[in-house]
């Protein structure tokens, strides 16, 4: 699947790894019972739906070595979580086999593996007697445990009382101090604050030479800076993977992205219809922006303002452009938007735009129309960090 690397050895094999559940309760407990009859008998039944039941992974093929991450992408139902508990081994796959190699670290779910009853102390050993470690092993690495969860003064406490960015802390701090083979982390590390999901991240890097490691995250700036690889999954199966992690970027973003256009408080004046000046979407780095709007006024008034916002699949609004003396007569009327050298380096984007009422030039004028996601483009021809919105040009001063 991936380039070979034969300096280094495989620490998980995956290979025709398929697991289906049942919707439904009652029939889930009776296709139980006859599995259970079904495999003393060797029957290969099971690997067929039956019905009321769906593949949540199917088919699935990878290999992961020492050193690499492999970013694991793709929708909520789309099989990440039910993929990665087979591979930490608390469900059993219908279907194909998984090989690990060596200790599995896993954070999957928020709290697992905990005994809330039981102090964050207590937890600590158990939790490193699960992976492997001996008493003595986990005694050498007690303190450093404490200090990177920064549980100093709680670590004595029962973790029912814990919040849940102390327990994601606390178990982070666990799989990740205990050094294992593999380090399976799901997206628990969305919790907690940002100094701590720094830390983490640092972490992350420091193991990764040493370690296979397997991330989820709906965050593709995070998939993006810590991946080696990317895996988009889709109902189950492999909808793309590869090395290049900007194409499995684009590719979860095009599989999933909005058709619909949002307005919310439509008024007097409307955008009818927007369309990018662009071939199939695409806009090169520092090229012009054209968008064709169509509005229709039924309002008196003729002049407004348009606040435009460029935002990105993070959700987050990387740039915006305000247009005053926006004169919109009544009726139906067309106007083109134009910007000079848009400065968005590679990657998908979506342009929300508001219409604000301008009677008096006033650039705080009261909103009258939003609309978001009016189109989305792709922006290519960036050439230094594509996950970055903005490039800025410098010179070094001799």
């Amino acid at each position: 699947m991936y380039k070979e690397q034969e300096d280094k050895e495989v620490l998980v094999k995956v290979e025709g790894l398929s697991k289906k559940f049942c919707k439904d309760l009652k029939t889930s407990l009776w296709y139980g019972v006859k599995d259970l009859l079904s495999g003393i008998r060797g029957s290969q039944e099971e690997r067929q739906l039956r019905p009321k039941e769906f593949w949540a992974v199917k088919d699935i093929n990878f290999e992961l070595r020492r050193g690499e991450c492999l970013g694991l992408i793709g929708h909520n139902g789309a099989g990440k979580s039910t993929l990665l508990k087979i591979l930490n081994g608390l469900i059993n796959p219908d279907a194909g086999s998984v090989t690990i190699r060596g200790r599995v670290g896993a954070l999957i779910e928020l709290g697992a593996g905990f005994n809330p009853i039981l102090t964050g102390r207590e937890n600590i050993y158990n939790n490193g007697a699960v992976l492997g470690f001996s008493r003595k092993e986990i005694d050498s690495k007690l303190e450093a445990i404490i200090a990177f969860a920064e549980l100093d003064e709680f670590i004595d406490m029962p973790v029912q009382h814990y919040s849940s960015g102390m327990k994601v802390r606390l178990g982070f701090a666990v799989a990740a101090q205990m050094e294992p083979d593999v380090l399976i982390i799901d997206e628990v590390l969305a919790v907690g604050d940002v100094g701590f999901r720094i830390k983490c991240f640092n972490k992350i890097s420091e193991l990764i030479s040493k370690t296979a490691v397997i991330f989820v995250s709906h965050s593709m700036v995070q998939i993006a800076k810590i991946s080696d690889y990317y895996m988009l999954l889709d109902k189950g199966r492999i909808y793309s993977h590869g090395e290049d992690i900007g194409v499995g970027v684009q590719a979860y973003f095009k599989k999933f992205k909005e058709k619909e256009v949002v307005a919310k408080n439509e008024g007097q004046v409307m955008i009818q219809h927007a369309k990018l000046d662009a071939h199939d979407g695409v806009v090169s780095y520092m090229e012009d922006f054209k968008l064709h709007l169509d509005f229709k006024n039924i309002s008196e008034n003729d002049m407004f303002a348009l606040d435009i916002g460029f935002v990105d699949r993070e959700m987050k609004v990387v740039a915006i452009s305000y247009i005053t003396d926006v004169e919109i007569k009544k009726g139906d009327s067309k106007k083109v938007l134009h910007i000079d050298n848009v400065p968005l380096t590679t990657g998908n984007y979506i342009v929300n735009i508001s219409i604000r009422n301008n009677e008096a030039n006033n650039k705080e004028g009261k909103v009258i129309s939003y609309y978001r996601n009016l189109c989305d483009f792709n922006v290519v021809g960036g050439n230094v960090n594509k996950f970055c919105p903005i490039q800025l040009k410098s010179v070094i001063e001799q």
